[in-house]
């Protein structure tokens, strides 16, 4: 395939998408994402790091009031309200992700997803295709990569992230082929996004990474649609995505393989620990392990962290990770995580309140961790891991996780992913009433029946809008 071939048929792909095409796996799963993902933002509004801030520029830089503020009790531009949004997406790592991939496929792409279905007055069949197109289009962009950019010092999450939140934008605006082409040719321009930050233990901009490629996603397809060309070989042209970012290094059939027949959407994974994917094979072995034989942190004397090449940089520097200064830090913390999990038996959004960064038992077993790369790992087995105590008797206790909790393999259902939506609401800086808690839980997960959604979807700002 041409290096101008490949990206007009992603492009066609976007255009054409059609509800229709999505299978019944991908449309309960989109139904979820969504669910998800807006309970996560609500919660950020109210817990998130550097949200706030966010908020506050959307509703100075004003424009007039299309899309919710999501937990902050207005509405502004659909471009405020994507970045907004899209800071508080991942602000608590709790949102989906895909094991296997160095992607959030959702968390830029939601954002827009909800800002312009308010702004459209979308029906739900048109917002489920649109987050389902541009999901997957970030999740063959990550399965695609033969190397992984962080390598190089780039972070993949959010470079990906945008080209997702250009096509959701794509899809909802009707863009033709060729104006989808110059949307995604635009995002190129924008997505960007340095593994700098992950060297300074105060920076917060780990959390709220997603609002940039919310924003430029959205202002790509709003530009494209108003006659803005781009240029061909977005992806895979001698200066395109993978050129830069990954040496050229990329699986082209990945990309195309069962394109508008199959959504990889349908294999997301949900969270049931707000911490990143890669520390909840441990989480899950410290629970089970503690369980199984009533263990108390003074039982044990060494953590040992077997893990993927990826995962190092949840244990490394270990200074920084055992006793981490702010809570997305901590979240992307194994020592500090693992050790939340053996001392206490639980792993929640109250885990990582300013007070508990603190805690001298937590703090004490973490300093006791360390981590083993497994030199079998590859890039896929970054949700993978084993944990290993050795108890101050001397008995070693060794339990593995190849598919933590929320896997497709091992995973969380409906009843599980609405409780934590509930919850989650109900941490928002102005929260939902609970029935408008319950009528937008009902409204998501009947999406495909809803005609027009808009005006319940509103009510995520957390009060009524007329």
């Amino acid at each position: 395939m041409t290096a101008q071939g490949l990206t007009a048929r992603l492009a066609a792909h976007v255009a054409g998408a059609r509800f229709q095409q999505l299978s019944a796996r991908a449309v309960e799963m989109t139904r979820l994402s969504l669910l998800d993902a807006l309970g996560v933002t609500l919660a950020a509004s109210g817990l998130g790091e550097g949200v706030p801030a966010f908020a506050e520029v959307a509703r100075d830089t004003g424009g007039r009031p299309e899309a919710s503020v999501i937990g902050f009790g207005f509405r502004t531009s659909r471009l405020g309200a994507a970045l907004a949004n899209g800071a508080g997406a991942h602000a608590l790592d709790f949102e989906d992700a895909y094991d296997g991939a160095p992607i959030h496929p959702n968390a830029a792409c939601v954002p827009v997803a909800l800002a312009l279905a308010e702004q459209l007055d979308a029906s739900g069949q048109d917002l489920l295709t649109a987050l389902a197109v541009g999901c997957d289009l970030v999740c063959r962009l990550g399965l695609a990569l033969k190397v992984n950019p962080d390598e190089a010092g780039w972070y993949p999450p959010p470079i990906l992230g945008a080209f997702g939140a250009a096509a959701t934008a794509a899809r909802l605006l009707r863009l033709s082929t060729e104006q989808t082409q110059a949307a995604l040719a635009l995002t190129l321009n924008q997505a960007t996004a340095t593994a700098q930050f992950k060297t300074d233990p105060t920076s917060t901009l780990r959390g709220v990474r997603d609002a940039f490629p919310a924003h430029a996603g959205l202002v790509s397809a709003l530009l494209a649609q108003r006659g803005v060309r781009g240029f061909d070989g977005v992806f895979e042209g001698p200066a395109g995505l993978f050129a830069l970012f990954a040496k050229g290094q990329y699986d082209e059939d990945v990309l195309t393989a069962g394109l508008g027949a199959y959504f990889h959407g349908e294999r997301l994974s949900f969270k049931p620990w707000p911490s990143c994917r890669g520390t909840h094979a441990f989480v899950e072995a410290a629970l089970s392990l503690r369980q199984a034989h009533g263990l108390e942190p003074d039982r044990i004397a060494q953590i040992i962290m077997t893990g993927g090449g990826v995962q190092r940089m949840l244990a490394e520097p270990p200074a920084q990770k055992q006793t981490p200064r702010t809570a997305i830090d901590a979240k992307f913390s194994l020592p500090f995580t693992t050790a939340l999990a053996l001392a206490h038996g639980a792993v929640t959004l109250d885990s990582y309140a300013p007070d508990r960064l603190a805690d001298p038992v937590v703090l004490a077993l973490a300093a006791r961790s360390r981590f083993v790369v497994d030199p079998k790992a590859t890039m896929r087995d970054a949700a993978s891991g084993a944990l290993t105590l050795v108890l101050t008797s001397g008995e070693t206790l060794t339990h593995g996780v190849l598919h933590p909790k929320g896997a497709p393999e091992n995973p969380i259902d409906e009843s599980g992913i609405t409780a934590k939506f509930r919850d989650c609401a109900r941490r928002a800086r102005c929260p939902p009433s609970d029935a408008d808690i319950d009528l937008l839980a009902a409204t998501l997960l009947a999406l495909d029946r809803v005609a027009a959604p808009a005006a319940i979807l509103a009510r995520s700002t957390g009060v009524v809008v007329a």
